[in-house]
């Protein structure tokens, strides 16, 4: 039962770097760009201890809502007591990662957009929409002997043997 209720208390594997990622962030990640309304992902740089999250948003995604010469503004959910609040949170740019969270749904706009041009042009119908995995298709096995001939197998008639 742990008896420190510090601000970094139970984080020795959260705010420690991997083997051989020991040392300062990179010039890149200064100058990474950022604007209001890009999704993020806050990840705390242990190495930087200005401007660091606390450990409850480590791992969170938030929305930017603010930009800073140094720092990022972050609107991130967190759960109080059963209901889900909207923390408006800022942390320095050494905090942040681009989240990919919104690939995917990118990339299928785009595919979509161009289908619907495509089809527009043809003057046929497209359908957008995505489908569940269909099952697949029923086949026949082949029989182990590779005569060809289906055999029946039945149970053997009950006998007693008292």
């Amino acid at each position: 039962m742990p008896h420190s209720f510090g601000i970094r208390a139970r984080t020795r594997h959260m705010f420690a770097k991997k083997f051989r990622k020991h040392g300062m962030p990179h010039l890149s990640q200064y100058f990474l760009p950022v604007k209001v309304g890009d999704y993020v992902d806050i990840f705390a740089n242990p190495s930087i201890h200005k401007g660091m999250p606390h450990k409850h948003y480590h791992g969170r995604t938030g929305i930017v809502f603010n930009v800073t010469k140094s720092a990022v503004g972050v609107r991130v959910n967190k759960l109080v007591n059963g209901r889900i609040l909207e923390k408006r949170i800022h942390v320095r740019i050494e905090h942040i990662r681009k989240s990919k969270c919104q690939k995917e749904i990118i990339e299928r706009v785009k595919s979509n957009e161009a289908a619907k041009k495509a089809a527009r042009e043809g003057g046929d119908k497209v359908d957008l929409k995505r489908h569940a995995k269909a099952p697949k298709e029923g086949y026949f096995l082949a029989a182990p002997g590779g005569d060809g001939q289906i055999t029946t197998i039945q149970p053997l008639p009950f006998s007693d043997l008292v």
